[in-house]
């Protein structure tokens, strides 16, 4: 599995980073999790919350934004964009 983590900031890309995943005695929700951990510590942030609305847009989209509202510190960017690039076969 890999993800793309950006974060941006005014329509523009500030930072970006791919981790890959590839450990199959993980579920694909623990893959999910780990990639996000991974993308929080390579940004130096801290972990956001999984709201209704992003659970609702990665399962209908493999995709979903963390805006502040995820967030229990203050972000100095819009949001978070976390994607699903590719699935494990």
């Amino acid at each position: 599995m890999r993800i793309w983590g950006k974060i941006i900031k005014d329509n523009h890309l500030i930072q970006d980073t791919v981790i890959e995943i590839y450990d199959t005695s993980l579920s694909r929700t623990k893959k999910v999790y780990k990639a996000l951990e991974d993308i929080c510590l390579t940004f130096d942030l801290a972990a956001p919350i999984w709201l209704k609305k992003n659970q609702q847009d990665f399962i209908h989209h493999a995709r979903t934004r963390f805006t502040q509202d995820s967030f229990v510190e203050t972000i100095d960017f819009d949001y978070l964009d976390f994607h699903v690039i590719e699935e494990d076969l």
